[in-house]
């Protein structure tokens, strides 16, 4: 069974089962081996970092040449996007989607971070641990209610700056997004003081050295009210696109809570939604379009995702699991709408007129 609408309401690699298995994600597993698509594509990604690489250099070179002038903040707009693309090849990096060893997946990885100021180690664990539980209200950390919430019973527990805030999410949603990408310069600076965490040295090395470059670069070329002009414009847009690249995903699609514990091909479809489109959708999205897909082989190239979506489609359609696909708009409008609903213990009930039905958080009670 598939649907059409969402239900209201990635470092890990997926289980390698043996020929003999006989579970439902064993033989899905079969079929897309014998499709041929977990090999590698190493042209495709060398023409991916070549064109990504040339862009970024483009960038910073329309910044140098336009300099003291306002057209400096098209520059700005033209890097965030460029940024967003970067941190993409890093996110398929870590999966090990670019080179099957890891040394290798993890210093280009480190590359691509440390060229958006991203701490690598802090950004793949916090991956790794979404990818093993999706949407698990206690398990996965992109669930964790430090701004948001994601929940109605999070929504009751909440205080401080997310009971102020979750009471209207949806509609600050957006621009709140303004600020993901300072808030993902924040988050790496302050996982650098755990000390389980790997390399963090080194990630510290690069996320400072990336902050002095970036700030030097903008000091030297432009005056300091239009270098602030600049760093506002190109990391809201950046964190703008991040989070837009991420929505569409997870949120709005079932949470899970205590013990759910479905089987790996259930958990990573059920709280998955995949976003329609063309090949322009698989560029802007970097793939993660085919999430659902993504999720049950984090380690297949991007490229190969859409022709795995038919053979997962028709496997999930034999064994009657729900299959979500959706417009990129109805994505988003499912999340908000689901943001919204997580609020409404935090929205006071207005009272009803001359004894009509309440309103509670935009529910009609009886």
């Amino acid at each position: 069974m598939t649907r059409d609408t969402a239900p209201t309401g990635d470092t890990a690699v997926g289980p390698r089962p043996s020929e003999t298995s006989g579970s439902d994600f064993a033989r899905l597993s079969r079929k897309i081996a014998d499709a041929g698509l977990l090999g590698r594509r190493p042209g495709y990604y060398a023409l991916r970092i070549t064109a990504v690489a040339g862009l970024y250099v483009v960038g910073w070179a329309a910044v140098a040449l336009v300099a003291d002038s306002w057209w400096t903040l098209a520059a700005a707009a033209f890097l965030a996007v460029v940024f967003g693309q970067v941190a993409l090849l890093a996110h398929d990096a870590a999966h090990r989607q670019v080179f099957r060893r890891r040394r290798a997946s993890e210093t280009s990885g480190r590359i691509a971070g440390a060229g958006i100021g991203m701490g690598y180690g802090w950004w793949q664990d916090k991956h790794t641990r979404h990818h093993a539980h999706p949407n698990h209200e206690e398990l996965d950390p992109d669930l964790d209610p430090n701004l948001l919430v994601w929940s109605q019973d999070q929504a009751r527990a909440a205080k401080g700056l997310p009971r102020l805030i979750g009471r209207w999410q949806a509609f600050l949603f957006f621009p709140l997004l303004t600020l993901e990408g300072f808030n993902l310069h924040v988050s790496s600076v302050k996982a650098l003081a755990n000390r389980s965490l790997k390399h963090r040295t080194l990630d510290g090395t690069l996320l400072f050295a990336h902050f002095a470059v970036y700030l030097a670069v903008l000091l030297w070329l432009l005056p300091p009210g239009m270098a602030i002009a600049f760093l506002a414009v190109h990391q809201g847009l950046f964190g703008v696109y991040l989070g837009s690249l991420f929505a569409p995903n997870h949120k709005g699609m079932p949470i899970l809570t205590g013990d759910d514990r479905p089987d790996f091909l259930r958990r990573q479809v059920l709280t998955s939604r995949n976003v329609r489109g063309g090949r322009l959708t698989d560029i802007a999205l970097g793939g993660l379009n085919h999430q659902i897909e993504h999720h049950l082989f984090p380690s297949m190239p991007s490229p190969n995702l859409r022709k795995a979506r038919t053979i997962v489609r028709r496997h999930c359609e034999e064994l009657g699991v729900d299959y979500v696909e959706t417009g990129l708009i109805t994505s988003y409008r499912h999340a908000l709408t689901s943001l919204h609903r997580a609020g409404a213990p935090l929205r006071p009930a207005r009272v009803p007129a001359q004894g009509g039905p309440a309103d509670i958080g935009g529910d009609r009670v009886p």
